[in-house]
């Protein structure tokens, strides 16, 4: 056999791969593009209805008196770059004389304990908790350590607070968030509002991708869930919960011998995601659960703004953790549930490692298909002939890649404005590269983890929070 001979069998041989992978690929896409036209087709019939809209307030609930004390839980480690920020503006955007701010610290970490400290100056509604175990452990394990220090208050003062909600050090609140969820939670026993990524002009393709992705979320997919009745996932920020409710759950793992010999908190410290967790325990334990789409009178979302990680490593690494979390952790420690809509659901939400092959099959083809075609304008292969149903799926995919990248724009332009929407159907492969990445590592992460390696707090690095790159106009809103 001649050399020639050897080369034409290798491109034949690349032919009959490109050919089982454009099969998969197709299949697994035309299947995932059903998904999304039945959540979409779902929220244009909510749009038609009229429950798809948001409310606009006609007036301002900011410092407006709350029903019942609340408590907020932030847990800190490592944040002394944002967590002085993270209180100022709170406090001064939630005066409320009924709210505590409970900053869970470690002994370990002065410099964020001085930045929390000095920044609340002196405002007697901070409760600063110091873990008694060195940092860091996990967050669940810190949320834990706050809710102890939250049944200790309540012990000394002889009276329960009415509701907890979950904030992280990199937030920045809207100032009538806060009265929503009280008058909320008097109807639910969970309560999650819309989070808000702040472009990143400094890292325009990776900080800003979590603009199109979080709307597209808390636009569309989460008032569906809402209106369907399905259990809604906590996103760990802007998310309240009765304090009824907390204690049941807590009582529940207590019950389990969870944390037995120790303080058995409502979060779960073997998670990775345990908001996520909550919010779904929550609604299988009977508890109401809402998802609340608001504007201000000014129109402003009333949401939680941050900043997302604006490199690829820290991108990569928080979405690897919500894999790890959702995907194979959720499947692990929470099962399923077959009635259809919640079925739907934890489908939805554990695809991604599914979706990364996938979208690898595809970026692989595109490589694969530039070689070959590179060879057959040569004359050294020719062109493999491609069934009319599989050349009708790929068609399939290719329309609905334009109606994705449509909506995409849609939602993000209604939000950002219509630059940012044009941007996030740019940035569509960087997102999807991300996701490959992520899925990649969460699975090697799910791999040690089930050769006994111990779970660790593997926090996103925040050097900036919005209430000071954003200015007095914008946290004035």
């Amino acid at each position: 056999m001649g050399a020639w001979d050897v080369v034409r069998q290798v491109l034949h041989a690349m032919q009959v791969i490109e050919h089982e992978l454009l099969l998969f690929a197709a299949f697994w896409f035309v299947v995932g593009s059903l998904d999304e036209l039945a959540m979409d087709a779902a929220w244009l019939w909510l749009k038609l209805k009229g429950k798809a809209e948001d409310t606009r307030l006609d007036r301002s609930l900011r410092g407006q008196a709350l029903s019942e004390r609340m408590a907020v839980f932030v847990p800190a480690w490592r944040e002394a770059n944002v967590i002085g920020a993270m209180v100022r503006h709170t406090l001064m955007a939630w005066p409320q004389a009924e709210l505590r701010l409970y900053v869970g610290c470690y002994a370990n970490d002065e410099w964020t304990l001085a930045a929390a400290v000095s920044a609340a100056q002196g405002d007697p509604r901070l409760r600063l908790v110091v873990h008694d175990r060195m940092g860091p452990t996990t967050k669940a394990d810190c949320l834990n350590r706050i809710y102890e220090a939250l049944c200790e208050d309540e012990r000394r003062i002889g009276a329960p607070f009415g509701s907890i909600v979950l904030h992280d050090a990199e937030d920045m609140v809207h100032p009538s968030a806060l009265p929503v969820l009280d008058r909320m939670l008097a109807h639910a026993q969970f309560v999650q509002l819309p989070v808000r990524p702040e472009p990143q002009p400094a890292s325009a393709w990776i900080g800003s991708h979590y603009c199109e992705e979080f709307t597209e979320a808390h636009a569309r997919t989460m008032v569906v869930r809402d209106a369907l009745g399905a259990a809604l996932p906590a996103a760990g920020v802007g998310c309240g919960f009765s304090r009824a409710m907390i204690g049941k759950l807590a009582a529940m793992r207590a019950r389990a011998g969870i944390g037995a010999g120790s303080f058995a908190g409502p979060f779960a410290v073997e998670s990775l995601t345990e908001d996520y967790e909550l919010g779904l325990l929550a609604g299988r334990n009977g508890a109401g659960s809402r998802f609340v789409r608001l504007r201000d009178e000014d129109g402003s979302l009333i949401a939680t703004r941050a900043y997302f990680p604006a490199t690829l490593e820290g991108s990569v690494r928080q979405k690897a953790r919500w894999v790890h979390g959702i995907a194979f952790q959720g499947w692990e420690r929470l099962g399923w549930e077959f009635r259809p809509r919640e079925l739907w659901m934890a489908l939805r939400d554990r695809r991604g490692p599914l979706a990364a092959v996938v979208l690898a099959a595809g970026y692989g083809l595109v490589l694969l298909e530039a070689f070959l075609g590179v060879a057959r304008i040569a004359g050294w292969a020719d062109k493999m002939p491609v069934s009319p149903v599989l050349t009708a799926m790929v068609a399939f995919c290719l329309a609905s890649f334009v109606w994705r990248a449509a909506w995409r724009f849609a939602f993000t332009a209604r939000e950002y404005g219509r630059a940012e929407g044009a941007r996030a159907v740019l940035r569509m492969p960087v997102a999807n590269v991300i996701a490959i990445m992520a899925s990649h590592r969460a699975f090697a992460a799910y791999l040690r983890g089930l050769r006994g390696e111990i779970i660790a707090w593997d926090k996103t690095e925040h050097a900036a929070h919005p209430a000071v790159a954003l200015g007095g106009a914008r946290v004035s809103r």
